[in-house]
């Protein structure tokens, strides 16, 4: 059996930032859990690239994220650079479409002042201002933000997995976790390990694994999956920003359409939120038996009180429309890209899945999840901006791990990023 003083389950870009750390701040003997045969592979990679400024984020209720995604733009922007990967500088207008949605750009512009971004990034555009900036463009108002890019997360992941090894973390491929006891770690292909710390970084799976320790008992998930059509090139430069919408429905976490300027040069329209049976069900809605395990999950779980909620199933057969019908997709961008058509879109474009938590009043919730126990320590509920946010959010939670102990930091090995610096920012 391995041995390891630090073990990390999931190998996405919170587990990898956390490994490249923890690795090049202490001597512990790291390793990275992950059932893929590498590391990136689902929600990781399969986001829309932007990196987000934190304008839209209430900065009572989740200060935390908001600062690491400000801290984090020129650590990505650096890092992306310094290693050739993929970064496009394209800016966002998230537009209001009536009056009502208008006041709720003028409080994001506060809330972005108050988590930090600067003036000049930030503007707030009447329809005209944004018809200058971007005349295919039909709305009543909008939020300008300049700093906003896009960006490859998986290949940024990928590079920092070789950093972080060079550090001496033990990256542990096709390692499917199947049991939790006592520490010891069980797999699928029959191999163990024994960790004096694990720390649950597991993304869709991130809820199993906490109760496999005892915890989470009273929260539940559910699965998303976000469906986007690319459109087709000689119609890409209709709009040349990222156009987001304010959400109609805030308590759920159905993200209204946008038009997505991609750093490959692609241009995307999306998403839906379609509920399927699994963390990796991208076509259809999973397996029989995933499928038959989730909605014995769903009717034992506090997401049931969900299903006796009109408002939540309507949305959802909306939803459903738009991912059985490209035309549906369409319309929905057409309300602030008139002159879009179905026929400009002929390749589906990337499909992910976000896993949000529900409490035990069958409410999502909102805030990322911190739970920890004497030798544990799990994130759950990690959206957006949760790439993003990655390099600063996981510099703090390291130095937590150092305040109660767990970890020993000393001075950095390599120097990427600066660990003091972003706890100065803080």
């Amino acid at each position: 059996m391995q041995k390891f003083d630090i073990a990390i389950i999931g190998g996405g870009i919170l587990g990898t930032t956390l490994s490249y750390w923890i690795s090049a701040l202490t001597d512990k003997r790291v390793c990275v859990v992950e059932k893929e045969s590498q590391v990136a592979l689902h929600a990781s990679s399969r986001n829309t690239g932007v990196v987000h400024s934190p304008f839209y984020l209430d900065p009572q209720k989740k200060k935390k994220i908001a600062k690491a995604a400000l801290l984090s733009h020129d650590l990505w922007y650096d890092y992306a650079k310094q290693h050739n990967i993929p970064w496009k500088d394209t800016g966002t207008i998230e537009i209001a479409l009536d009056e009502s949605q208008h006041h709720t750009l003028e409080k994001y512009l506060k809330w972005g002042q108050q988590n930090g971004i600067a003036e000049n990034d930030l503007k707030l555009l009447n329809s005209n201002q944004v018809k200058q900036k971007e005349p295919n463009v039909k709305c009543h108002s909008g939020i300008y933000c300049t700093k906003d890019a896009s960006t490859d997360y998986g290949l940024l992941t990928r590079q920092l997995q070789q950093d972080s090894e060079q550090n001496g973390t033990a990256f542990l491929f096709n390692h499917k976790v199947i049991s939790i006891k006592n520490n010891q770690l069980k797999f699928s292909n029959g191999k163990s390990l024994e960790s004096e710390f694990v720390i649950n970084s597991a993304g869709g799976h991130s809820l199993n694994i906490a109760k496999q320790f005892g915890l989470a008992q009273e929260y539940s998930s559910l699965h998303f999956r976000g469906e986007y059509w690319q459109i087709q090139q000689n119609h890409a430069n209709l709009v040349n920003t990222n156009i987001y919408t304010v959400a109609k429905f805030t308590k759920f976490p159905f993200l209204d359409p946008h038009w997505i300027k991609r750093s490959d040069g692609t241009t995307e329209i999306g998403p839906n939120a379609v509920p399927v049976s699994s963390p990796e069900a991208y076509s259809g809605i999973g397996s029989a038996t995933k499928t038959i395990a989730k909605i014995g999950e769903v009717l034992s779980s506090s997401s049931k009180k969900l299903l006796f909620n009109s408002e939540f199933l309507s949305l959802i057969s909306k939803e459903w429309k738009s991912s059985i019908s490209k035309g549906a997709m369409v319309n929905r961008v057409k309300q602030f890209i008139p002159k879009i058509k179905p026929e400009y879109f002929r390749i589906p474009g990337t499909a992910g899945i976000r896993t949000p938590i529900i409490t035990k009043s069958g409410e999502f919730l909102a805030e990322t999840l911190e739970l920890k126990s004497d030798n544990s320590l799990h994130i759950l509920n990690y959206n957006s901006p949760g790439a993003t946010g990655a390099p600063a959010y996981s510099a703090y939670l390291v130095q937590n791990l150092s305040e109660n102990g767990i970890l020993n930091l000393g001075k950095e090995k390599s120097g990427i990023w600066n660990f003091a610096k972003i706890l100065d920012s803080a």
